[in-house]
């Protein structure tokens, strides 16, 4: 039986399903490689290496919770996903302050379709990324920007409402960043893109969670590039799945 309390994400869930071909999953044992999954089916295993060392294979962590996102990236050729650093650097400080791997018992997995040395090149402009968010929010004399600054200020503190840094040195990386630089499971899950708001490398921006049995329980893909589940929307959905009602 499903959970009672996750009907009412099945509407954002739907949402998320509209561009896509949808392929019944096979369970762990047996599969070589990561295919579209639709919900309540076993996710596709995959093995990735870990931007911090060593490797993570899906499978292996059968008997957790897992969060599984799948960023963006580059938004434009040598231009980072603004809204994907932002939502990094929360993550980072709600896994600080609110624990939440322990609390849901749950692994967290970020996804990056690029090398090892593209992914280190991502997490040096994070600093940089989040001071243009603080200053974009908030300039040093609102009253002279003119009408088009004025539009950006206002669109940046509704996408941004919180004032996140990161320090230039030490750049915290307490999730495991997988490297996708062959991109076999970005594409094996067709997120993968070459065009998606703009002609790049990037992925479709999406979020998975999955159970202890290794069930798909919520996915979703966003449908432009400003379009992202909250994380209270998400630990909500967390709460569901980790009260069994």
């Amino acid at each position: 039986m499903q959970n009672s309390c996750l009907k009412k994400s099945r509407l954002v869930l739907a949402l998320g399903f509209l561009p896509f071909t949808f392929l019944i999953s096979m369970p762990f044992p047996g599969l070589s490689q990561a295919a579209p999954v639709t919900l309540e089916e076993p996710m596709p295993d995959f093995t990735l290496p870990v931007y911090q060392g060593g490797e993570i294979k899906l499978s292996e962590l059968k008997g957790k919770n897992v969060m599984i996102i799948f960023p963006r990236g580059y938004a434009a050729p040598g231009a980072w996903c603004t809204i994907c650093d932002y939502k990094y650097a929360e993550l980072v400080d709600l896994e600080k302050t609110a624990q939440l791997r322990k609390k849901y018992d749950m692994e967290i997995l970020f996804v990056l379709p690029y090398d090892r040395d593209t992914v280190k090149t991502w997490l040096d402009a994070l600093p940089g990324q989040l001071e243009k968010i603080r200053l974009t929010k908030n300039p040093p004399d609102p009253a002279k920007l003119d009408e088009k600054a004025r539009v950006t200020m206002e669109r940046y503190r509704k996408l941004f409402p919180k004032d996140l840094t990161v320090p230039k040195e030490g750049i915290p990386v307490p999730i495991p960043i997988l490297v996708d630089g062959d991109r076999k499971v970005s594409k094996g899950l067709d997120l993968f893109r070459t065009e998606w708001g703009s002609k790049v490398d990037q992925n479709v921006p999406t979020t998975f969670i999955i159970d202890r049995n290794g069930i798909v329980r919520f996915k979703y893909f966003s449908q432009n590039t400003v379009d992202r589940p909250s994380y209270e929307y998400l630990m909500g959905v967390l709460d569901c799945i980790t009260s069994g009602k």
